[in-house]
């Protein structure tokens, strides 16, 4: 890229309003879908989709003892169940949340984009009304 010097302040303007800004503010909503997929940990939670709850796993017993066995299947069916229910719902807020931030991004950038277009428009409403 050119340097500054050599060029008029209206060039100027527009090199950064249609170049340098879209490309930081596409940079910045990368980072909120960055932070979203680690903040939420989509793809650790569905490596570990069926794991216990908190790690709430059971000893099977020792011996043969048939009520203690069933009792102890139950509590580890249990915790994986509910297990899988939190990873399903935390899940699924992560992608309502990218889905937020893909809509918000959009509408930022594209505003971006039309804003000074909206300003002269706005201006020559103005200048006429």
């Amino acid at each position: 890229m050119e340097t500054a010097i050599g060029r008029n302040i209206i060039s100027q303007w527009i090199l950064w309003q249609f170049y340098e800004m879209p490309k930081f503010l596409f940079s910045v909503w990368m980072n909120y879908f960055n932070f979203a997929i680690n903040y939420f940990s989509a793809p650790l939670l569905i490596k570990t989709l069926f794991s216990p709850w908190r790690r709430y796993n059971w000893r099977y017993p020792k011996g043969f003892n048939l009520v203690e066995f069933f009792n102890t299947l139950i509590s580890n069916t249990f915790s994986r169940f509910l297990g899988a229910l939190m990873r399903i719902v935390l899940i699924f807020t992560g992608v309502l949340f990218q889905i937020f931030v893909a809509i918000a991004g959009m509408v930022l950038f594209l505003g971006w984009i039309i804003l000074p277009f909206i300003a002269i428009a706005g201006f020559i409403f103005i200048l006429v009304y």
